[in-house]
């Protein structure tokens, strides 16, 4: 070899040698800017969303069933071609097994239903989550109860059934019909029928269902939902006359919105799949009945919602605008709201049980039973409380004399009592605790206390005996001024109650107004002008000239309210005391804005919380948090006397 040819060939492989270092400093480059595989750290947020998005939660697909996808190369045809997809997906299932797919097409099933509106894919979802869930093999459920995909399939199937059987607008509630009928499938057919025992609740026929999952509440700080099986709804009862007797019927309110769960129940849906040919049961539980069921031998908890459910019975609830007019209008409400049910003021939340410790809500002035909401929707939501109490709520025409509208009170407990119990065999209804807010206190004391001829002998010089009344107007004034321990009342609870006077009361301007613009019950004052006529009676001639209202009788000054703080409540039945004072200063010089500490205080509770908030704080969590306390105890010491 040459020296010119050495040369030349040195330069060559020099020339190679340096494009070599190029293209290796160029993919060094390029690697230190992106590898083809690499990772991307992200927020623990993040990290979890991105691990936990599905159909229900993002309107897309879980990484579960991209899974699928990705591995059948149907990931970009999903997107134009989503029902080809699925049904390519559901021909290639498998008898038995097949999980991943069977998840896949519950929620790619779903994805599609609500991107098109077509029902029929809604119950496709149901369809699949169910076998899934329930394959009807003996082999049950194959996902691990750590894999998040079972608990999103329990959802899946909830969302099917409530969407696939719903008829709504943009917008609107979501009303699901409950009928049975042919439905179609993507695949196939669905034959329903329907179990109608579950249709009726309390006497009355459950009618418009409507999905709570569509409804977002408000007003409520917490919302009670149990996770299970099923769509939650919320249903309507009946409006008139309950369609069967059933005890109690009377004394639940036009309006209630009971929580049920409907279940579609499929037979041998894993097998039907194939053959495209299904049947399945609707079914419907009310969720103070029924708890869990049974499928394939085993019980299932079964979803239930009941605070959306109160929340929407509340919702433009006409309970909000007549609490004014209550107080203005005597009659108002024994006079209009209650000529469709019971005549007496007294509602109950559920249909009486054989069991269940009746807690009674007396709200205040010119309020109503809407504002214990809170506190119901917070101790129904504990089963300790919800499985041993049954809530009943007192409405009454706040204006009217408190003496008088005790007498309703305790006349109503006293009427119900004989219709739920006439032979006196359910104990839990002699255990009773009466819980009174404001005005509601006033009442809620007078079930406890024994005060003789005081009441009469404030209004009149002469003898009851000696009045010549009519049987009418003579039991009038028998159960509004002479009182008695009700039996059954076996512990009161007191919410900023003035026992001592209301401040406002305390003011002539105030009396004034009111007595102005309240107008009284004609029954009150026919009444007091017959005693008045028949006996001559000074004091009850001087009533007439101004009959007292309900805020006379909380001035701190009227005969009649120092009487009544001038009464105990009888040790053998415990009093608890919770008193609302504003500000940070001593609880004893200070107030709510309406009553003050002093006012609020009896000696004889054996128990008496302090909350800082203002007098309407009945739904604050430490008022709350102290009546559940106090009905707990209240149980406990009921146990200790059962034991014994």
């Amino acid at each position: 070899m040459t020296k010119f040819a050495f040369s030349l060939k040195k330069s060559h492989i020099f020339a190679d040698f340096s494009k070599l270092i190029v293209i290796s400093l160029i993919a060094l480059v390029v690697q230190g800017c992106a590898t083809p595989v690499g990772i991307k750290p992200v927020s623990i947020q993040t990290g979890y969303q991105l691990n936990t998005v599905s159909a229900l939660s993002a309107g897309q697909p879980s990484e579960a069933s991209k899974t699928v996808l990705r591995r059948n190369g149907l990931m970009d045809r999903f997107e134009t071609e989503p029902a080809v997809v699925l049904a390519e997906l559901h021909a290639g299932l498998e008898p038995v097994g097949d999980e991943n797919q069977l998840f896949a097409l519950a929620e790619l099933s779903l994805l599609h239903a609500k991107n098109t509106g077509d029902r029929s894919y809604f119950l496709a979802s149901a369809v699949y989550a169910w076998s899934l869930l329930f394959p009807g093999d003996d082999s049950g459920v194959q996902l691990a109860a750590s894999d998040p995909r079972l608990r999103l399939t329990y959802d899946l199937y909830n969302q099917g059934l409530a969407q696939g059987l719903a008829t709504s607008r943009e917008g609107e509630e979501i009303e699901v019909q409950l009928k049975p009928g042919k439905y179609k499938l993507p695949f196939g057919t669905l034959n329903i029928t329907l179990d109608k025992s579950g249709l009726s609740w309390g006497g009355y026929q459950l009618e418009r269902f409507v999905s709570t999952t569509s409804l977002a509440i408000r007003g409520l700080r917490n919302r009670y939902r149990s996770p299970g099986l099923g769509a939650a709804l919320a249903a309507s009862i009946s409006t008139g006359p309950a369609s069967a007797k059933v005890v109690g019927s009377e004394r639940l309110g036009p309006r209630t919105k009971v929580p049920v769960t409907a279940i579609l129940r499929f037979r041998q849906a894993r097998a039907g799949l194939a053959g495209g040919k299904l049947d399945a049961q609707l079914e419907v539980y009310a969720n103070d009945r029924v708890r869990t069921i049974n499928v394939d031998g085993k019980q299932q908890p079964i979803e239930s919602d009941p605070t959306a459910a109160l929340a929407y019975q509340l919702n433009d609830s006409p309970l909000y605008a007549l609490e004014i007019s209550n107080f203005l209008s005597g009659g108002t409400i024994t006079g209009q709201l209650l000529k469709d049910r019971t005549q007496d003021g007294l509602f109950t939340l559920h249909p009486y049980r054989t069991g269940k410790i009746p807690l009674v809500l007396v709200h205040g002035t010119a309020s109503s039973p809407a504002r214990w909401a809170e506190l119901i929707n917070e101790l129904e939501g504990d089963p300790r409380i919800r499985e041993k109490f049954e809530i009943w709520l007192f409405l009454y025409d706040s204006g009217n004399p408190i003496s008088y509208s005790a007498g309703l009170l305790r006349g109503a407990l006293t009427n119900a009592l004989h219709e739920f119990d006439p032979e006196g065999k359910d104990p839990a209804l002699q255990n009773m605790v009466v819980v009174g807010h404001s005005q509601g206190g006033l009442l809620t004391k007078m079930t406890a206390i024994d005060n003789g001829v005081r009441f009469w002998n404030n209004i009149s010089n002469k003898s009851f005996d000696e009045i010549h009344v009519d049987p009418e107007t003579r039991a009038l004034l028998q159960r509004s001024l002479f009182f008695k321990p009700l039996p059954f009342v076996k512990r009161v609870i007191f919410i900023s109650t003035p026992h001592h006077g209301a401040m406002l009361a305390a003011r002539q301007w105030v009396t004034g107004l009111a007595a102005r613009f309240v107008t009284l019950p004609q029954t009150v004052i026919r009444g007091i002008a017959e005693a008045a006529t028949a006996t001559g009676d000074e004091k009850l001639t001087a009533i007439l000239d101004r009959l007292p209202t309900a805020i006379d009788n909380m001035n701190p000054n009227n005969p009649g309210l120092k009487i009544l703080a001038a009464i105990p409540i009888p040790p053998q039945i415990p009093a608890h005391s919770i008193i609302a004072v504003k500000g940070d200063g001593p609880k004893e010089e200070g107030d709510d804005g309406v009553v003050t500490y002093q006012s609020a205080h009896i000696e004889e509770a054996i128990s008496e919380k302090v909350v800082r908030w203002d007098h309407s704080c009945q739904g604050q969590p430490e008022v709350i948090e102290e009546v559940r306390r106090i009905l707990l105890e209240h149980l406990a010491a009921q146990n200790v006397l059962n034991a014994h």
